[in-house]
């Protein structure tokens, strides 16, 4: 062997040796952070059964902080009833423990009423994110069926002239029939029903609500509208507004987010590559906006007008990292994708994570719900640590080179 082809081997061992140990000490850093994860999920379970004595009604989920620090439990009805039992799943899959089994079953069962719910758009984050999951790891026959009712009832809402699923009942002061960008993420519950049943009705609707969107949502520079109001009974676009962003020309964090995730969904149940290119176009737009902090942890309008002095979205951060790692699968771009989400983990598990002990057992703190409702703001939220878990567990699915789906 000649000096050359030596020199040539022994930087190839040299960059092996190195990709070698820099797997190595990602793989404990995300052992790490899901320790931590589950030290906090035991102090919530404590906190939320204290908190069920406190509260009249029938709470069954944390949601939140209150002012004054302390924990906030909804009903089932809520939207974000289903993120909780959905990191209980998670915890499951990564830890294989049957303490975690136990316990997101537990809190999977009382969303089941829910089914048959058919005055809200969110079947998807309240049923396909606890029962869904719970179906995925199980294959509980009874979860299936659960799936299938959802998936029905959500279908009543699509409106055939409009092309679309109605998300709001609420504000019909503003709005004849309401079209949110967040309504991208309850489609994956209509894929699934179509793989489950073999009725591709659920598909179909699924496909025309995601091509609506993307005609009528975003604008030159892929930014995104939040509401778009149509014409129930010609699908006309009345109005493009934002409920929960800064102005009607703005763009919210967490509704960047939201596209990001649900065209990414989107191209992996249909492969049309109108998607992807979508996905990725959204992406550009978040990562390269010139008010994106150098953290990759967003303030919650993008417009804002006080950047820096505004409230971050942590929620919109977890959910962007979640979506990257699995455009990172799809995209040419994909090594890109992969460092910026896990620089975005990687942040928000050194900076943005609760105490020890603390926030009642909530792992991510510093999200924003909704600033123009001053509702919600810099605290921590069920659902940011949903997407949290969900984008470590597929940030260490890719370190072992196993698939995300």
């Amino acid at each position: 062997m000649n000096h050359r082809n030596s020199r040539y081997t022994l930087l190839i061992m040299l960059l092996l040796l190195a990709c070698h140990t820099a797997c190595i000490g990602q793989s404990k850093s995300t052992d790490k952070r899901f320790a931590q994860a589950q030290q906090q999920t035991r102090l919530m379970l404590r906190e939320i059964e204290k908190a069920k004595h406190q509260e009249a009604g029938a709470v069954v989920s944390p949601r939140t902080l209150s002012a004054s620090g302390e924990l906030e439990l909804v009903a089932t009805k809520d939207w974000t009833s289903g993120f909780f039992p959905g990191s209980l799943w998670y915890l499951y899959e990564q830890s294989q423990d049957p303490f975690w089994l136990e316990k997101a079953r537990a809190f999977t069962a009382p969303l089941e009423q829910e089914k048959v719910n058919g005055r809200t758009h969110d079947m998807g984050f309240k049923i396909y994110c606890s029962y869904g999951n719970g179906y995925r790891l199980t294959k509980d026959p009874h979860y299936r069926s659960v799936l299938i009712e959802a998936a029905e009832t959500l279908a009543t809402r699509f409106n055939p002239n409009v092309g679309a699923i109605r998300s709001w009942d609420h504000n019909a002061d503003k709005w004849d029939f309401p079209v949110i960008i967040d309504n991208m993420m309850n489609l994956e519950l209509l894929f699934a029903a179509t793989r489950l049943t073999g009725d591709s009705a659920y598909y179909q609707i699924a496909v025309s609500h995601a091509n609506k969107t993307l005609k009528n949502h975003f604008r030159e520079d892929n930014s995104t509208y939040h509401v778009i109001g149509y014409d129930p009974a010609n699908g006309q676009v009345l109005k493009k507004n934002t409920h929960q962003g800064y102005s009607h020309a703005s763009a919210w964090a967490r509704g960047q987010a939201w596209g990001l995730y649900g065209y990414t969904m989107c191209y992996r149940e249909t492969g049309n590559k109108a998607y992807l290119w979508q996905a990725e176009k959204i992406a550009a737009y978040m990562l390269e906006h010139p008010n994106m902090p150098a953290d990759l942890v967003p303030y919650w309008d993008y417009n804002a007008p006080r950047i820096p002095d505004e409230p971050r979205d942590v929620s919109a951060a977890a959910v962007m990292a979640s979506a990257l790692y699995e455009l990172s699968t799809y995209s040419q771009r994909g090594s890109v994708y992969r460092a910026e989400a896990d620089k975005v983990i990687r942040h928000l598990s050194e900076s943005y994570t609760a105490p020890a002990g603390g926030a009642k057992g909530f792992i991510l703190l510093h999200s924003t719900g909704s600033k123009p409702h001053n509702s919600e703001v810099d605290v921590p939220l069920s659902y940011a640590d949903y997407y949290y878990l969900e984008a470590l567990l597929r940030k260490q699915k890719l370190m072992n080179r196993h698939k995300l789906f």
